[in-house]
């Protein structure tokens, strides 16, 4: 059969692909550990699914909603919104999509044609790029002067007449680095300056660590949020993955033609998960706070045992929950001629399973999460460093 050009241009989710390695290597009985994934090691909080049983049992979750998610959902993520940043967005200007992996794939079909110009800063998450070529449009990847965030500069260096959007992602996945506000005003103030549409990827928001402070481009002057839309979701903070929740928060004509997608593409998401969702923004948030608490001890414990590995270096993360360190010089002392060769021995020999950093765009690195149990963390680590020692 004949395989569009478009498809054939796409590559498959290398996240995706070395977790369900793992997966299967599992499976079969070995004991891997799995530092691939992005995903919560905790259960989702139990007045949630309690929320979730409530509405199945009350016969709420039996029929379609409005593709854009039930209204009181809608309310309550722009109260959200709003609370958080200070914003005066309506129930009208929220879209709710089926992750918010979806929220950026319709994005750019309503906000791309084809041949326009995407800046995406390195290291990036993987899906970014491929969402944009989906659009017809062109990803442009920026590397960073400083090898870590960009500058404005750097986006106006890779700016050409037919750069229309700009994605910034902070916390960042993969690196886990954390933009300040001062750098987020030059971006922003640059695009309103030239008139590129921001979309501000701000999953990670809620998990920030040892004394950080979140701030998001909606944060910023009137002029700079008129320029923003927001991608969010539920995911990370509240250990939802499985649930499948994101949003997009922005000018009611955008949403308006998000909405119109989403008739055509999902419908909306599952019934069930929009309660969950509702009962997850309303509810008590000390979850939330105790997860994130979590998260800062394990990378304040793993850093420095990370820190320490043979030929390596990184940048203490800030926020999310992902490491990024640089193997160039490990990679090279022990023989391999690439992080994925290095990632994938690791994975056969020693049983840990991490993302070799070609699929963010940086070669040189390699990603590991740490959302999983402090022992298994340690576990890890030390599996990798006897590797290193054993092919040195």
């Amino acid at each position: 059969m004949k395989i569009s050009q478009r498809a054939q241009n796409i590559q498959p989710s290398a996240t995706l692909e070395l977790s369900n390695k793992a997966k299967e290597m599992t499976n079969k009985g070995i004991d891997v550990i799995n530092l691939s994934v992005g995903e919560p090691d905790f259960p989702t909080p139990d007045f949630i699914k309690e929320a979730a049983i409530a509405a199945i049992k009350a016969g709420k979750s039996d029929s379609y909603t409005a593709a854009s998610g039930i209204l009181p959902l809608r309310q309550a993520i722009a109260d959200f919104t709003n609370k958080d940043y200070g914003t005066n967005f309506s129930a009208q200007e929220v879209a709710v999509t089926v992750g918010g992996k979806f929220s950026l794939y319709v994005l750019a079909q309503i906000l791309l044609d084809d041949e326009d110009e995407v800046l995406i800063p390195l290291p990036y998450w993987v899906s970014y790029g491929e969402q944009v070529k989906l659009a017809g449009g062109v990803p442009v990847f920026v590397q960073p002067a400083n090898g870590k965030k960009v500058s404005v500069q750097d986006l106006e260096n890779a700016r050409t007449k037919k750069t229309t959007l700009a994605i910034i992602n902070s916390p960042q996945n993969p690196s886990g680095l954390v933009y300040t506000k001062e750098e987020l005003e030059a971006i922003g103030n640059w695009a309103v300056k030239y008139d590129i549409t921001l979309i501000t990827d701000d999953m990670y928001s809620k998990l920030v660590y040892n004394g950080t402070k979140f701030v998001s481009l909606l944060d910023l002057s009137d002029a700079i949020r008129k320029q923003t839309i927001l991608v969010n979701g539920l995911s990370k903070a509240y250990a939802m993955t499985g649930w499948r929740i994101g949003y997009t928060v922005g000018p009611i004509e955008v949403i308006n033609k998000m909405n119109a997608v989403l008739g055509h593409a999902t419908s909306n998401i599952a019934a069930v998960s929009q309660y969950a969702a509702l009962a997850a923004i309303t509810g008590n948030q000390d979850c939330v706070k105790q997860m994130c608490a979590e998260y800062e001890h394990r990378l304040n414990t793993i850093y420095p045992l990370i820190k320490a590995l043979p030929g390596v270096t990184i940048d203490k993360p800030k926020g999310a929950f992902y490491m990024f360190p640089n193997v160039k010089q490990t990679v090279i002392k022990t023989g391999f001629e690439s992080t994925e060769e290095f990632a994938h021995a690791l994975l056969e020999e020693a049983h840990v399973a991490v993302v070799a950093g070609v699929a963010f765009g940086m070669p040189d690195c390699i990603r590991i999460s740490y959302a999983t149990d402090i022992d298994s963390l340690k576990e890890a680590i030390a599996r990798i460093n006897k590797f290193i020692e054993q092919h040195q």
